[in-house]
C-alpha cells in the first residue's frame, strides 16, 4: 500500500467516525472511497446512503459540516497539509447495486425454472 493509498483509508476511516457520530439516524451513510487531487490539496469523500430518498438531505448535512470536519481531521491526524473537502454520492457504488440486484433476481428466475422443469 503506497502512501496516497494509506492517507485516503485514514481520511476514509475519520469521515467514517465524523458522520457516525454528527448524523441523525434515520437514513444509513456509509462513505465508500475517497478521491484526492494530483497534489493532495483536494479530497472528495464518496458516500453511499439508504434509502435513496434520504441522498438529498444527507448529502446536504455533509456539506453544511465540511468545515467542522476539516478541524476534526485537524485534530485526530498528523497529516502536514489538510485538503480540501468535498462529499459526493458515489454513482459507481449505486451502479454497482444495480447491477448486483439485476443479476441476483436472475439467478433466481434461472433457479426456479430448472426447479420448475424438474417438476414437470
Amino acid at each position: 500500500m503506497d502512501k496516497t493509498e494509506r492517507i485516503e483509508d485514514m481520511v476514509r476511516a475519520l469521515a467514517g467516525n465524523f458522520l457516525a457520530r454528527e448524523i441523525n439516524r434515520t437514513s444509513l451513510v456509509t462513505v465508500t472511497r475517497v478521491v484526492r487531487s494530483d497534489k493532495g490539496q483536494q479530497a472528495t469523500i464518496m458516500l453511499s446512503v439508504l434509502p435513496e430518498k434520504a441522498e438529498a438531505a444527507a448529502l446536504s448535512f455533509c456539506k453544511r459540516k465540511r468545515t467542522e470536519f476539516r478541524e476534526y481531521v485537524k485534530k485526530n491526524s498528523r497529516f502536514r497539509v489538510i485538503p480540501t473537502f468535498d462529499f459526493q454520492i458515489d454513482l459507481g457504488e449505486k451502479n454497482r447495486n444495480l447491477i448486483e440486484k439485476a443479476m441476483i433476481e436472475t439467478d433466481n428466475r434461472i433457479k426456479e425454472q430448472e426447479s420448475n422443469r424438474k417438476v414437470d
